[in-house]
């Protein structure tokens, strides 16, 4: 087990947020200039077609997966020092752990979130998808 100060809920969220509206600058003006500005006033299910799975959906899991085996971190993550970490050794997770841990915050997102509203109680901040993963999110 290591000695860690564990990230918590808040800074975590912000990170979050941060995270998100980089992406929506990124992801944004792709779609309008492959969809047209339209494209935010329909209903986004189904997928309108392949570029809109590819970029609203694959880029946005490739480039948390990515910054992840690079970093450790997503740029969020990064502005207040975070980062993953094996939750037993404290060194770089695996990239299984990185992949579950990714599709892990579907099972934390699915019942209202409280998947992720679990890091403000757990005593390791840990939100489910990092039980999964086995992974920690540390300052």
């Amino acid at each position: 087990m290591i000695q860690a100060r564990y990230a918590g809920f808040w800074v975590r969220f912000g990170a979050t947020v941060l995270d998100g509206l980089l992406l929506l600058i990124i992801v944004r003006p792709i779609l309008i200039a492959i969809y047209g500005a339209d494209y935010f006033d329909a209903p986004r299910w189904p997928p309108m077609g392949i570029w809109d799975v590819l970029v609203a959906y694959v880029l946005p899991i490739a480039g948390a997966l990515l910054f992840w085996l690079a970093y450790q971190a997503t740029p969020g993550k990064m502005v207040w020092s975070m980062r993953i970490v094996d939750a037993d050794t404290g060194a770089r997770p695996r990239l299984r752990q990185y992949v579950v841990r990714c599709f892990g915050y579907l099972l934390s997102a699915l019942p209202c979130f409280l998947g992720f509203l679990w890091i403000g109680i757990d005593r390791k901040k840990q939100g489910w998808h990092d039980k999964l993963a086995n992974t920690l999110v540390v300052r």
